[in-house]
């Protein structure tokens, strides 16, 4: 059995996928990412798609979906390792989420549970390659309020959440705090992370956004790197980086839209490092442009 097809067996025992991500309604998203490295001698290119499936059961939903990330780091230049093991890693990832409505409340409460798969997948899958999560949430899901014909409450809601996976080094529940506001029909705005932002509409198909976020990226290096000059092993490689910018949206129809999101990061690495997360190769550190581009399919 090839590699792939042992990764979309697993997936598949693993009710294949959904993350019940804490800022999303998409139900399906193509996307593709640049960034430029500053010295010119590498750039960045990643490629996502995400299919999510929500499932009614009653007032409830079970929800279930895909997430595949590859990412492609173009070297110029001597490097003091082999750059062809590192420079296509791909990320697999399937979960499981339930959605659960509190009886007269407008609160919900989650759980999610799921497997990552994320490797440079120079052989058959190993130990290191896998990834598992666990979250759970609670959401506070308010709808414009109306007395009579009068608006006496604009929309809103929280999510407040704690999620954790067996990444090497982060042995530790992360939390997780968001909060929407639309404050007229015109200006909206989400606090949190990965991602917030301040958003205009110019009108029912096309929006305007200031946003920082959030992105990163961790796998495997099956095999491990030695680099010259280290006494330290590769063992993984991960991404880190904040941006500020700028975004537009364009609505085909209700649900379908096209997105842009164009600025520059005001944090970057891109590292190998060890288990214990010390570096042993810093890819890239400065600051530099970012964009992002895809078609979304939402509720």
């Amino acid at each position: 059995m090839t590699n792939y097809k042992k990764i979309f067996f697993i997936l598949s025992i693993c009710l294949i996928s959904f993350s019940v991500q804490s800022q999303t309604t998409d139900l399906a998203r193509i996307e593709y990412l640049r960034i430029p490295f500053s010295n010119g001698n590498q750039s960045l290119n990643r490629f996502r798609a995400l299919i999510q499936a929500p499932i009614p059961i009653k007032k409830d939903y079970l929800v279930i979906g895909l997430e595949y990330r590859y990412l492609d780091l173009d070297f110029e230049g001597e490097l003091p390792f082999d750059p062809q093991r590192i420079g296509n890693t791909q990320r697999f990832e399937g979960s499981v989420g339930y959605i659960r409505k509190i009886k007269n409340s407008n609160w919900r409460i989650a759980g999610k549970v799921g497997l990552r798969i994320a490797s440079n997948f120079e052989t058959s899958l190993v130990n290191d390659d896998f990834i598992y999560q666990g979250a759970i949430y609670a959401i506070n899901d308010v709808k414009e309020r109306k007395e009579g014909e009068v608006v006496v409450g604009k929309p809103y809601r929280w999510i407040l959440g704690l999620i954790y996976s067996t990444t090497p080094g982060r042995n530790y529940p992360i939390p997780l705090v968001n909060y929407y506001r639309e404050i007229n029909k015109t200006w909206s705005y989400t606090a949190g992370v990965p991602k917030s932002l301040i958003r205009y509409s110019f009108n029912d198909k096309n929006h305007l956004q200031a946003f920082a976020t959030l992105d990163n990226f961790f796998a495997n290096i099956q095999n491990n790197v030695q680099v010259a000059g280290s006494s330290r092993i590769g063992e993984n490689i991960s991404m880190t980086n904040v941006t500020l910018g700028i975004g537009f949206e364009h609505y085909f129809t209700d649900h379908l839209l096209y997105y842009c999101y164009a600025g520059h990061t005001v944090y970057n690495e891109y590292r190998i490092r060890n288990n214990d997360r010390d570096d042993v190769f810093v890819i890239e550190n400065d600051n530099t442009f970012y964009i992002r581009s895809g078609l979304k399919f939402k509720i």
